[in-house]
C-alpha cells in the first residue's frame, strides 16, 4: 500500500485527468470495494469532464462555485437527490486526496453541502409476498435454492455468487461458511430445513464441472451477479410482488429475526454488519419484538 507521502510524490502537477487515475489506483490500494471503487470512479470521471467542458484542467483552478453549478446542473438532469448525495459524497473524498497529496494548497469541496433527502425505509416482504415468490421458482430449482439461501441466511447476493461447494455443510449441525468478500466479515451461518432441502435439490442436478463455484449456469461457469438478480426480479414479477428487489430478502431476514426474538447481537454477528447500529435501525420498522433474545433461528 502506499503512503500519502509516496502519493504526494506521484500527483504533484498532475491535471484533473490524470489525478482521477491516481485516485482510483489509491482506492484499489487500500482494498475497497469493487463496487464502490466502479462508483467512485464513474462519478469524478463525470465531473472531471463537466470541469473540463468549462475550461478547467487544472485541479487548483477549481472552485466552489464550480462544484455547485455541477451539482446543479445534475438536479437539472432529474439526477435524485440521493444520487446526488453520493457524487457530493465522491466529490468530497477526491479534493480531500488531493490536498492530502500536495495537488492543491485549498479543498473547494470542503464546503460542499449534501442535498437534503429522506431515507427510505427498508422494504421488508410480508409472509404472502415471499411465500408467493417461493411458489412462482419452486420449479426452477437452481433459483429457488438461491431464493431458499438468501431469505434463510440474510447473506449479500455478492456473498452468495461467491460461494463454493465446498462452502455448504449439509451434514448435522448443517451450516453455510461465508468467505470475506469486498470488505465482508467472514462468518458461518446455520442452515435451517428449508434451506438444506433447497440445496439438497439443487445439488442433485447441478452439473458435473471441475469449477467449484456452488452456483454455475449449464456449461459449468460460475452464475453472475447479473444473472443472479435478473432472475429474481423477473420472478418477483412473476409473483406479482411491485418495487421489490433482491436486497429485501436480506432485509426481511434481518427484520423477521429481530422481531422473533433473536438476539441483536447474534442477528447483527450473522448479517455480517460492520456496526451493531446498523442492525438497530431495523427496529423501528417492525412491531411487536418480544426481547427474549433467544439464540434459535426460525423458518421464514
Amino acid at each position: 500500500m502506499l503512503t500519502n507521502k509516496a502519493y504526494r510524490c506521484k500527483i504533484s502537477d498532475m491535471t484533473l485527468k490524470e489525478a482521477h487515475q491516481q485516485f482510483v489506483d489509491n482506492l484499489k490500494s487500500r482494498s475497497r470495494a469493487s463496487a464502490t471503487i466502479l462508483a467512485y470512479g464513474k462519478d469524478i470521471d463525470q465531473l472531471v469532464k463537466y470541469l473540463g467542458a468549462q475550461g478547467k484542467a487544472d485541479p487548483s483552478e477549481v472552485i466552489l462555485e464550480d462544484l455547485q453549478a455541477f451539482m446543479t446542473k445534475l438536479s437539472k438532469e432529474s439526477y435524485t437527490a440521493k444520487s446526488i448525495s453520493r457524487k457530493t459524497n465522491s466529490t468530497k473524498t477526491f479534493f480531500k486526496f488531493l490536498k492530502v497529496g500536495g495537488v492543491i494548497v485549498e479543498d473547494p469541496a470542503g464546503a460542499l453541502e449534501h442535498p437534503k433527502f429522506e431515507n427510505k425505509p427498508p422494504r421488508i416482504l410480508s409472509q404472502v409476498e415471499y411465500r408467493a415468490l417461493r411458489d412462482a421458482a419452486r420449479t426452477d430449482i437452481r433459483i429457488f435454492a438461491v431464493i431458499e439461501l438468501l431469505l434463510q441466511t440474510g447473506i449479500r447476493i455478492g456473498e452468495l455468487a461467491e460461494l463454493r461447494v465446498e462452502d455448504i455443510n449439509l451434514v448435522e449441525p448443517e451450516t453455510v461458511h461465508v468467505p470475506i468478500f469486498e470488505g465482508s466479515s467472514e462468518r458461518t451461518i446455520p442452515l435451517n430445513k428449508p434451506a438444506v432441502e433447497a440445496l439438497q435439490k439443487y445439488l442433485e442436478i447441478r452439473p458435473k464441472t471441475p469449477n467449484q463455484a456452488l452456483f454455475i449456469t449449464k456449461t459449468g461457469r460460475p452464475l453472475l451477479i447479473r444473472n443472479i438478480r435478473t432472475a429474481i426480479d423477473r420472478y418477483f414479477k412473476i409473483a406479482g410482488i411491485p418495487n421489490a428487489k433482491v436486497n429485501d430478502l436480506r432485509h426481511t431476514w434481518v427484520a423477521y429475526h429481530l422481531q422473533a426474538g433473536t438476539s441483536l447481537v447474534t442477528v447483527s454477528k450473522l448479517a455480517g454488519h460492520k456496526r451493531l447500529s446498523t442492525t438497530e435501525r431495523y427496529l423501528q420498522f417492525i412491531q411487536g419484538q418480544n426481547g427474549n433474545g433467544k439464540m434459535k433461528l426460525e423458518e421464514l
